[in-house]
């Protein structure tokens, strides 16, 4: 047995949980339409439902605690989490529930209903497997990165600045990157 296997064809149904000091959930916007900033939250949690003889018929669930935002400058969290974006005291958290699994067990996308500031809006998600393997502790552990992409005036978030010499101060599309390392349950 190889230290990190692919997922077992047997057929089982199995529960993942994600581990939070193992998962980043990243994003990064344009800033005056020169450089890229980049974030991440800090308070993620969610579940796999793994079907491992149909993929199709997994589901993931996730929540991130939308006040965990950080981008390493307190000024820029505090103004995102405030009404002109977050508004984390009225929508403290941003949630995902999977409506469909399409591609091989290796490679796929995701597609499901992303929440923020109570808007639902469609966002599929190329994912790849990572691997799977057992921990040091007798558990088992699985991986998955993801990448996907969305307009965040779809969710509400349209505050903005026009720069003198034209374009924005913050750019609408928002880059998506996840790692997910799960436990199973």
């Amino acid at each position: 047995m190889s230290a990190v296997e692919t997922a077992p064809s047997i057929g089982s149904k199995t529960t993942w949980k994600l581990d939070p000091s193992h998962t980043l959930v990243e994003f990064s916007a344009k800033h005056l339409m020169i450089t890229t900033v980049k974030g991440r939250f800090t308070d993620v949690e969610g579940l796999i439902h793994a079907d491992e003889k149909d993929a199709t018929k997994s589901s993931v669930e996730a929540t991130l605690k939308a006040a965990s935002i950080d981008t390493r400058t307190d000024q820029r969290d505090n103004h995102l989490r405030s009404g002109d974006f977050l508004d984390v005291e009225k929508f403290p958290e941003i949630t995902f529930r999977s409506t469909r699994i399409e591609g091989s067990r290796k490679e796929f996308k995701l597609t499901g209903d992303l929440t923020i500031r109570g808007v639902t809006k469609p966002v599929t998600l190329d994912v790849t497997f990572e691997g799977q393997t057992k921990d040091p502790w007798g558990g088992e552990r699985v991986g998955f990165s993801a990448s996907g992409k969305i307009d965040r005036r779809d969710f509400g978030l349209t505050w903005n600045v026009v720069l003198e010499a034209g374009g924005l101060t913050v750019g609408n599309d928002i880059k998506i990157n996840i790692e997910v390392e799960a436990v199973r349950v």
